[in-house]
């Protein structure tokens, strides 16, 4: 009885941190869409600030341990530069995309996910949980129908199948780094990563914005409203990338990717009582058949 307690205690923690990191998730959505709205595009510099945060608070404690750190600084490198990577498409995707769009098909990363912790880490799926991420990808293909259907009449200028293309490439990404972030914080504890994780962020994009992004960045307008919009992304991120080495050591990378679909209601809700915007009905029917999908793979867990 103790046992089973327990187990459920852990479940529902592990649920709740997951919808942590939907909400900071949605809130950097909507923080990235505001930005891209107003005319910016420097997608490397809001990255830029989230690993800063990260790096101030995390390696002083790190190096107050005085250890030497028990994963090859080379891991982390290559796990900071392709998020940076990632980060990066996805950004660069409210350039051409919706936010509901966007936030429904990010979640391709549980099929890259699955793919990979089949090969890399051994992991082995039953056919309902097959079945059930199956279910979610043919969700998220209605998505694509609708962009292709009917471009975004809030903006004709933006190119949806775009901005949807930079998504699953993003996701990809993501896969990459999540499988990387679980093997390290299984093997090693959290501060390390999150702080290494930062530390190296912060090298990648800053090389990546001297070479890419000067122009972009010089031609920002720094006002109040945009500089508490890079603020509000740093801020949600940072949350995000703190709560996220929690779920991945007690769930993870499937089930973690999978509590994140919930993201997807507080970017439908986002776009309908904040911007005003109409969505498509096909947008409905996609969260419908994504949710079903959700709640088949966790009953055959």
């Amino acid at each position: 009885m103790e046992i089973k307690t327990k187990n459920a205690r852990g479940l529902l923690l592990v649920l709740f941190l997951g919808q942590l990191v939907a909400f900071s998730l949605a809130a950097g959505n909507f923080a990235s869409s505001l930005v891209a709205n107003l005319g910016v595009n420097a997608p490397l510099t809001q990255s830029f600030f989230v690993y800063l945060l990260l790096t101030l608070v995390y390696v002083p404690i790190l190096f107050h341990r005085r250890q030497k750190p028990r994963i090859p600084w080379y891991w982390y490198l290559a796990i900071a530069f392709i998020d940076v990577q990632g980060n990066y498409l996805f950004v660069e995707a409210y350039q051409y995309s919706s936010i509901t769009s966007i936030t429904l098909l990010d979640c391709w990363t549980v099929v890259w996910v699955i793919i990979l912790t089949w090969y890399i880490l051994g992991t082995r799926y039953s056919f309902w949980q097959f079945l059930g991420a199956g279910t979610c990808v043919a969700g998220l293909c209605l998505v694509l129908l609708s962009d292709a259907r009917s471009p975004d009449v809030q903006d004709p200028g933006k190119i949806p199948l775009l901005g949807d293309a930079l998504v699953i490439a993003g996701t990809i990404c993501y896969a990459f780094t999540n499988i990387g972030q679980e093997y390290c914080v299984k093997k090693n504890d959290r501060v390390e990563l999150v702080a290494m994780h930062g530390l190296c962020g912060v090298l990648v994009t800053a090389v990546q914005i001297f070479i890419f992004e000067r122009k972009n960045l010089e031609a920002v307008a720094w006002s109040p409203t945009m500089i508490s919009l890079f603020a509000g992304y740093a801020a949600a991120t940072f949350m995000f990338y703190n709560i996220t080495p929690f779920v991945l050591k007690m769930s993870g990378s499937t089930l973690f990717n999978l509590s994140l679909l919930t993201s997807d209601m507080w970017a439908v809700a986002i776009r309908v009582f904040l911007y005003q915007q109409k969505v498509n009905w096909l947008y409905y029917l996609a969260f419908t058949v994504v949710a079903i999908g959700l709640i088949i793979y966790s009953l055959k867990r």
